[in-house]
């Protein structure tokens, strides 16, 4: 249900309809008659089809796809539009046939008025700025230099991690797999950008995971803002504060770490030993430098390592802990992927991250989840320039929303979409390999399908899919491997709780509490 507040702001601007009912009423007019906009379900004034959603976005977007179509106008409120696309076809058009046309972001209301303002890299417009730092991005933290580095700082963490379980089964103690989960990736992101860790020198795993989860939770209220036009301040009003404090709180972490590289920098003369030089030495060496490419400020440096800490933390492991769900309601699953493991590592060793491409049933079993619940149900973009899709006219501007959600779940692409079955990859893998490699034009045809895209695609699409898929995959093998589980806080579950939250990620309602079991222990002295 929405929040009290939430419906206040809704409920204001209904309440002052005849204010603006003229002027609303004309621009409507004025606009359908000039555009060929896409079908549009029923509207109300003022507010448009804004009594249409809920707070799970992905699921009332599915809804109306299902019932109007897959590609939709919607009128967020009297200023904003909205273009709705619920199909792999069209998402084409928008990820490839149209992407530099779509390569934008929509701006999140009052960002102007936030201490990071419009400095992020995720919400930035394509421009100059944010082609610099996705070039930072891609060639420094995911160069094949820092991947092998941080293969051994993957490899590390996740021997903590796995201790720390062991801990619990010796104790015969339940643990929250999220949790974990979630101090695992805080400390693979802080150290490979900042070679830190951050549940030891700063204690602040929690800490961080905590500001994560509020970030996705005041991001989803804050947004609302951009629809209720001349009464926006309102939602500044109610959350600004929040919003602010929140920021705030962030730049306290972050400052503290610039001014410790810093100092460091000065001790070991420009970032000191080349082998510990991390991402945040490269941003500072950018920030100082002269000659730069583009000139970023330290608020540009600040709100990229804020936007590595939601991007790089949250998701993944949500996406590890629904996989962990699953498995443990389809047990024959699970057993098939011990018994892969198991076969490659003849049980003497712990699974590794080289392994993988050994595990195509490991690898089944990770993509049907983010099939199933991608980190981030609904891929947000803005037209830059007017354009057509599917015949339709498309205004700059415009706002779109494309549901991966219901994309993946759609039953012209899959066969029985809503059921977890790992199987369905590996049958695409065999025709795959049985596919012809001359038949460039087969090839293409399938990459143009676009129904698999748990990380979006095009221009900005996830740059950290293949960090992402790496740490999914070999975390969950390790669980498996090492662990037998039973559900609850007595082990005496039947069923893990499937039930999806509402918001900007995918997160489960309930937390995954499991008491583990020791199946094998790799570290057995």
């Amino acid at each position: 249900m929405i929040d009290f507040e939430t419906l206040l702001l809704f409920l204001v601007p209904v309440l002052l309809t005849y204010i603006f009912f003229f002027t609303v009423k004309h621009t409507t007019t004025t606009t359908t008659t000039v555009l060929r906009l896409p079908p549009s379900p029923p509207s109300i004034p003022l507010i448009g089809h804004l009594h249409l959603l809920t707070p799970s976005l992905h699921k009332s977007f599915q809804t109306l796809s299902s019932k109007h179509g897959p590609l939709l106008h919607l009128n967020l409120g009297p200023s904003r539009r909205l273009l709705l696309v619920s199909s792999a076809a069209t998402a084409a058009d928008i990820f490839k046939t149209h992407d530099l046309a779509f390569s934008s972001r929509p701006a999140f209301a009052f960002a102007e008025k936030l201490p990071y303002g419009n400095s992020g890299f995720i919400t930035a417009p394509y421009g100059p700025y944010w082609r610099f730092m996705k070039k930072l991005f891609v060639t420094e933290l995911m160069s094949s230099r820092q991947m092998e580095r941080s293969k051994t700082i993957r490899a590390q963490e996740i021997e903590l991690l796995l201790k720390r379980v062991f801990e619990n089964a010796r104790s015969n103690a339940a643990l929250d797999l999220g949790s974990e989960f979630m101090k695992f990736t805080n400390n693979v992101t802080c150290r490979m950008a900042m070679s830190t860790r951050c549940s030891e020198k700063f204690e602040d795993a929690e800490r961080i995971r905590k500001l994560v989860k509020e970030s996705f939770e005041l991001a989803a209220k804050l947004c609302f803002g951009d629809v209720l036009g001349p009464f926006k301040e309102l939602s500044f009003w109610v959350y600004g504060k929040k919003a602010t404090d929140l920021s705030m709180r962030y730049d306290e972490l972050l400052e503290k770490l610039l001014k410790e590289h810093e100092e460091r920098r000065l001790v070991g003369g420009n970032g000191g030993d080349e082998i510990e030089r991390d991402l945040m030495d490269i941003l500072l060496d950018v920030y100082h430098g002269a000659c730069a490419e583009y000139k970023i400020t330290r608020t540009h440096i600040k709100a990229f390592f804020l936007d590595l800490f939601i991007g790089g933390t949250d998701t993944s492991a949500e996406a590890m802990q629904w996989t962990m769900a699953e498995l443990l309601n389809h047990p024959e699953a699970f057993k098939k992927v011990r018994n892969e493991i198991e076969l490659v590592t003849g049980n003497v060793r712990l699974v590794e991250e080289s392994d993988i491409p050994n595990l195509p049933y490991l690898q089944a079993v990770v993509k049907e989840t983010l099939r199933l619940y991608p980190p981030a149900p609904v891929a947000t973009r803005e037209c830059r320039q007017d354009c057509k899709i599917n015949g339709y006219d498309v205004p700059a501007k415009t706002a779109v929303a494309i549901n991966l959600y219901a994309i993946m779940r759609d039953k012209d692409s899959w066969d029985d979409p809503n059921e977890f079955h790992p199987e369905r990859f590996l049958v695409s893998l065999k025709e795959q390999e049985d596919d012809d490699p001359s038949d460039h034009q087969n090839d293409a045809t399938k990459r143009m399908n676009f129904n698999f895209v748990p990380f979006g695609a095009g221009r900005r699409g996830c740059p950290g899919t293949t960090l992402a898929f790496n740490m999914i995959n070999t975390v969950v093998a390790a669980m498996v491997q090492c662990f037998d589980w039973k559900i609850g806080e007595d082990g005496k579950g039947e069923k893990v709780d499937m039930q999806s939250g509402s918001g900007m990620s995918l997160s489960m309602v309930h937390p995954l509490i499991c008491l583990p079991v020791v199946h094998f222990n790799p570290f057995h002295e």
